[in-house]
């Protein structure tokens, strides 16, 4: 079965970078998928499209070296097994609040006995290779956000839960579930005192820590901390960034 790059990663020592996919186009998925990231998620939660047109951007991704992932919209059993025999290498699940939640996705994400995932793997056996049912549950990963006051105040237990890979911060939600804006102030007040709760309880309970980074400053200061998956930015911002450098470079010549 492939690897999951970002345990490669994790095992040596080193942090994971991940790229974030809302385009509903393969062209960009191979895009992102050659620029050098370990992974690329494929967001369902806001990203304009469904699990059909997942399919199509994972299919991309696995043309490239990135690690094809996927953030689910919900923790909705039946899209999250579409979603991982549809390829996805890791689902991270949005609006995780309790323990119980956490071990729910934990479980459809895993084959009997250690869960409750339903064997047909179609495009995971291709990407996998013929071994994928027996290495499938010690290779996908499953993540759980933490952005909501109540999985804040949860953070411990859900950390705890086992065959859980890791926790990963929506810090826009978060922000808001502390009653602050949506756009991150991660270097001051509640919502870097939260960062730092979050780091800390992950590795208290040997789990990983993740984060979505809505600025460069951000991913450079996240990876300081001691985050282990850092996703600078996604697709919209990319193009648009790059669009406005090279607008200014042509006014200014």
């Amino acid at each position: 079965m492939r690897p999951n790059r970002l345990r490669e990663r994790f095992d040596a020592g080193q942090a994971a970078v991940a790229g974030w996919l809302s385009f509903d186009s393969q062209y960009a998925a191979e895009t992102l998928g050659h620029a050098g990231f370990d992974a690329v998620v494929v967001d369902l939660q806001h990203g304009p499209f469904h699990v059909d047109a997942a399919i199509g951007l994972m299919q991309a991704l696995s043309a490239t070296p990135a690690m094809p992932m996927a953030r689910s919209p919900s923790l909705d059993f039946a899209t999250i097994n579409k979603l991982l025999d549809g390829g996805a290498w890791g689902i991270i699940c949005p609006m995780i609040d309790t323990a119980g939640q956490a071990r729910e996705l934990v479980s459809a994400c895993r084959y009997p006995p250690m869960g409750m995932r339903s064997f047909g793997p179609a495009r995971g056996v291709l990407y996998g290779g013929p071994d994928y049912f027996d290495k499938a549950n010690d290779t996908i990963e499953a993540w759980a956000m933490i952005e909501t006051a109540e999985g804040l105040r949860n953070l411990e237990s859900i950390c705890a839960v086992d065959g859980l890979a890791g926790v990963f911060v929506g810090p826009g939600d978060l922000s808001l579930a502390l009653g602050l804006p949506p756009t991150p102030r991660w270097r001051e007040g509640p919502l870097a005192e939260a960062l730092d709760r979050i780091l800390q309880a992950a590795r208290a309970a040997g789990k990983r820590a993740g984060i979505f980074c809505t600025a460069k400053e951000m991913a450079g200061d996240m990876r300081r901390a001691g985050f282990d998956l850092i996703v600078p930015g996604y697709d919209s911002l990319y193009l648009s960034s790059a669009a406005r450098e090279w607008v200014a470079a042509a006014r200014e010549g």
